[in-house]
């Protein structure tokens, strides 16, 4: 049967069927399948385009574009409108009475839109009608790919026991599976993935791996325990934290970038090299210092004590009133940073960036000695730079003082 192009003007038994499939009406559909209007099939095709601009197409029996002069086509059909909106039973019905069960008219098929929506039950009618896992979309992504909200682990897993292809990259972005899943912090997805083979360490366009992925993208503070999961399963599935993207970039400074302090202690303790740099010359520090003052309900506090008992250099001291202006804000990341220093002066270019009731303190450094007790903390933390981590648990002393040395956050400047 040659499909017919429906357009949003349309009116009689067409315009029934398009509102009866968008309202998922099984009756409905099935009568007007049964009465055989000579626009009411299975395999029929909508027009969703701009009606103002509807005009300047023409469409052959088989509706193939032929011309078009202002607008591009934004086909569907009934297969797709049915199975994005989870309606199984018009699905089951359509299917039943011949539809295609892979026609994609608008360039995605109705299994990308059902993954996309997280409708199992309706993967699941059209794999077992025959869908295949592995059909691409107009832009070379495949269904997998459609698989982006926690909604989608069954459609997932229906796709993997249909045969789909784990590793299959996208065309443009050449990203498989696991760096969609990564992307947008699916925990389950990503052990799914990991469990029936995916390539951990796998990049895409941007030389980035699912793991770099994972760091960089931007996470609400609700969200930071999800993304650290992901980080720490694919870590321990063998992930390479030190790889780097296009940009020089390692998992560290993206983590940073998103300030993710638990991820990027993650990172730290399986060994990331904290003082490496990027194409920009910025290292980690210099990253979570750029957006401190954008991300106080992330802590970037702990990621700034974090990096600096891991051994990162600290900001040099003429550096320091830009750091100020940066940081402000954050009170407990001034105080971690100053507190690595044994002697600091402040400057006059200070009191432009330091709030004012932080004034005293800050400039109390430069007119007294700083303690007996910071200055040993300062000199055992350069004693021990790099290894502090490591060898602190292992020196006999109270627990109060291992914080102390850890720079701990106590509201003080020493």
């Amino acid at each position: 049967m040659s499909q017919v192009i429906v357009t949003r003007r349309a009116e009689g038994p067409a315009s029934y069927y398009w509102l009866s499939l968008l309202s998922g009406d099984k009756d409905t559909v099935r009568d007007l399948l049964d009465e055989s209007h000579h626009l009411i099939h299975p395999n029929s095709v909508f027009d969703t385009s701009d009606v103002d601009g509807w005009r300047n197409y023409r469409y052959n029996s088989k509706a193939l574009r032929i011309w078009s002069l202002t607008y591009e086509e934004e086909f569907t059909c009934p297969l797709y409108v049915t199975a994005s909106r989870g309606y199984s039973d018009c699905l089951q019905l359509l299917l039943r009475k011949g539809a295609n069960v892979d026609f994609a008219p608008g360039g995605e098929s109705a299994l990308h839109g059902a993954c996309e929506s997280g409708h199992e039950e309706c993967v699941r009618l059209l794999l077992r009608h025959g869908a295949n896992p592995n059909i691409p979309s107009q832009d070379g992504t495949y269904p997998l790919h459609y698989c982006k909200t926690t909604q989608s682990y069954l459609c997932a897993k229906q796709l993997l026991q249909y045969g789909a292809h784990v590793n299959m990259a996208s065309e443009e972005e050449e990203q498989t599976p696991l760096h969609v899943a990564a992307r947008h912090g699916l925990v389950d997805h990503v052990d799914l993935y990991l469990r029936h083979g995916a390539a951990v360490d796998k990049r895409d366009v941007h030389g980035e791996t699912p793991l770099s992925t994972a760091c960089s993208h931007p996470q609400g503070p609700e969200q930071l325990d999800r993304y650290y999961k992901v980080c720490q399963r694919l870590i321990d599935s063998g992930a390479n934290i030190h790889t780097r993207d296009q940009d020089q970039q390692c998992p560290l400074h993206l983590a940073c970038k998103s300030a993710n302090p638990q991820t990027v202690r993650l990172l730290l303790e399986r060994g990331a090299e904290v003082n490496t740099m990027n194409y920009s010359g910025n290292t980690a520090m210099q990253n979570i210092l750029q957006v401190t003052a954008y991300r106080l309900p992330h802590q970037p506090e702990l990621i700034v004590q974090a990096l600096l008992n891991h051994g990162a250099i600290r900001v040099w001291p003429g550096a320091l009133s830009k750091v100020l202006r940066y940081c402000c804000s954050s009170p407990r990341t001034v105080e971690v940073l100053l507190n690595t220093y044994s002697n600091l002066r402040g400057t006059e270019d200070w009191a432009e960036v330091v709030p004012e009731e932080e004034q005293q303190s800050v400039f109390s450094l430069a007119r007294s000695p700083r303690s007996l007790q910071h200055l040993c903390r300062c000199a055992l933390r350069s004693h021990l730079e790099g290894r502090l981590p490591h060898t602190l648990p292992q020196l006999p002393l109270p627990s109060r003082l291992l914080h102390f040395l850890q720079l701990e956050f106590e509201g003080v400047l020493y």
